[in-house]
């Protein structure tokens, strides 16, 4: 729970806000430096071993008219290298272009839901690895992944940016996924201790989304509006 209510505090109180930049304030790097048309291009943001926000984001974008990727590295508030791959991303899920103004969670959001998530699933974490993207429906999704003390990972949260929904995990509730939550919990092939386990699983699951929105609601924080406060 203490992780939880630090992620609160964190997003309340700007004075102890400060430390590693969110992803928001990447991006925003990004378009002071580079323009915001650049913002219409993004493919992913990435960012490892936070703590719970990490010291550097790796944003990579398509750029159109080179018809190949930029990878920017964003540190200490300015864009610290940039390179660029002679291969295109476009047409591949990953490569598809987040729409920015869907976003509704940053980085520090994600952590709060993550947070809450893993300990509804009493999984341990020390650090966290982050990654914004699409799905393949096109919506934006943090996935954030939990790392122990000897950094290996204990498990994977899916969270839709738009809604704060957690839709998928890895490790915890034994992989339990939306399609999952949604079939009927007492079909006839679900009988026994077996099937007992999977009901329980299934409605802590549930549980833990229903958790999970409430959370959201609290760290939610439209990037539309955060960009345009400039």
């Amino acid at each position: 729970m203490w992780r939880s209510l630090a992620a609160l505090l964190l997003l309340g109180s700007p004075a102890l806000a400060q430390g590693n930049a969110t992803a928001y304030e990447a991006l925003r790097v990004v378009a002071r430096q580079s323009g915001r048309g650049v913002l219409n291009h993004i493919v992913s943001i990435t960012g490892v071993q936070g703590d719970p926000q990490p010291e550097k984001w790796k944003i990579i974008l398509e750029d159109p008219g080179a018809r190949s990727a930029r990878e920017l590295e964003v540190a200490d508030g300015r864009i610290a290298s940039e390179e660029t791959s002679g291969r295109s991303v476009t047409g591949s899920t990953e490569g598809a272009m987040i729409d920015m103004a869907r976003l509704n969670l940053d980085s520090t959001g994600a952590y709060a839901v993550a947070s809450h998530t893993a300990e509804a699933s009493h999984a341990r974490f020390a650090t966290v690895d982050y990654t914004l993207r699409t799905d393949e429906r096109g919506e934006p999704i943090w996935i954030v992944t939990l790392l122990n003390k000897s950094s290996r990972p204990v498990g994977t949260i899916y969270i839709g940016a738009t809604r704060g929904t957690v839709t998928r995990t890895e490790g915890m509730f034994a992989g339990a996924t939306m399609e999952d939550v949604e079939t009927d919990y007492d079909r006839g092939d679900e009988e026994g201790v077996i099937g007992s386990v999977k009901t329980r699983i299934k409605h802590a699951f549930h549980r833990t989304q229903e958790e999970a929105r409430g959370m959201f609601e609290r760290v939610k924080r439209s990037f539309s509006d955060f960009i345009n406060r400039e």
